[in-house]
């Protein structure tokens, strides 16, 4: 019987008895936080685990466990250099593992940042938007034919998706007042809308691909936010969890946080979280566009999985960063 695994499971509890001997694995964001529990669960499972990262220096001594675990499980580590936030090194990473031509049976787009101050990445696009979304779009469509049947993508995305959806027409607020939140939600929202678009066009050929929520997590994804800002949003959490009669907001811990990636990743079956949102390890439902927004509730917005607007949002992606993906 399959084992059901729920918000406090952690990366072991979902890999417990699982071997990934002989898979590989990419995953973004390797220098902190959930990319490295990410990683470190993987290689201790015996995979082989090319982990990215802007800050090679930073990267390497954050992963130090990871090599550890990953020589006494079996597995492998070892680090690339990627800079979301600017094309031309999302493209030369790319150009470096299509030049070693090793394929990949699961992609892990891990990196992001949140509620940033108003800015632009290199190319200009706004900050999140550009980070969270466009530099994994570029990323993954350009080593997508290391991905064979069987691989899947995962895209880290966030409940946060609920505060926005993605506006195709003024992607980088030159109209629009600038929120940190909102921006926030529309690149988490479009890593939802890209996993659906993406696992429509390579189904067909064996590969899948999912958005996950980790839960509430203390990391580094949170240095932007103000001082007290994030008491007042447990506060406000809390506020709303008294009014749907459920228990008081509690973090999940980083290995507990990383643990719906790994098992959409690599326990989940593929027809069951392929094109799907998921959260505490199993797929959500579906709610309403006009819901009240509470992040203490469970499932993903219609307009997030919507299949018109996955494919709207692709083509604006091309067009945005100037490829074409077949």
């Amino acid at each position: 019987m399959t084992q059901t695994f729920g918000a406090s499971s952690t990366t072991e509890d979902v890999l417990s008895g699982v071997s990934l001997k002989g898979k590989r694995v990419l995953v973004t964001g390797v220098s902190a936080g959930l990319g490295v529990e990410t990683a470190r669960a993987l290689a201790a499972h015996g995979a082989h685990v090319v982990g990215a990262a802007r800050n090679l220096e930073k990267a390497g001594h954050a992963t130090t466990q990871v090599r550890a675990d990953a020589a006494r499980g079996g597995g492998s580590f070892e680090l690339v250099a990627l800079d979301l936030a600017d094309l031309g090194s999302v493209r030369a990473c790319a150009d470096q593992l299509n030049a070693a031509g090793l394929p990949f049976d699961l992609v892990i787009a891990n990196a992001g940042v949140m509620a940033t101050p108003f800015g632009h990445t290199k190319d200009g696009f706004e900050t999140q938007f550009g980070t969270n979304h466009l530099g994994h779009f570029v990323l993954v469509n350009r080593i997508a034919g290391l991905m064979h049947a069987g691989a899947r993508l995962v895209n880290v995305s966030s409940a946060g998706h609920r505060f926005a959806d993605v506006d195709l027409n003024d992607p980088n607020f030159e109209h629009t007042p600038y929120d940190p939140f909102i921006a926030y939600g529309r690149s988490k929202t479009a890593n939802i809308l890209f996993a659906v678009a993406f696992d429509a066009r390579h189904r067909a050929r064996g590969v899948r691909a999912t958005a996950v929520h980790p839960g509430g997590i203390l990391t580094e994804l949170t240095r932007y936010m103000p001082a007290g800002g994030i008491e007042a949003m447990v506060t406000r959490i809390n506020e709303q969890a008294e009014a749907e009669g459920k228990p008081p907001f509690q973090f999940k811990t980083i290995p507990q946080g990383a643990a719906t990636a790994v098992w959409s990743g690599a326990v989940g079956a593929a027809d069951a979280v392929g094109g799907h949102y998921c959260e505490d390890c199993h797929v959500s439902p579906v709610v309403p566009d006009d819901q009240p927004i509470s992040l203490v509730s469970e499932g993903v917005r219609a307009y997030a999985v919507d299949p018109t607007h996955a494919e709207a949002l692709w083509a604006k992606s091309e067009d945005t960063v100037g490829e074409k993906f077949s």
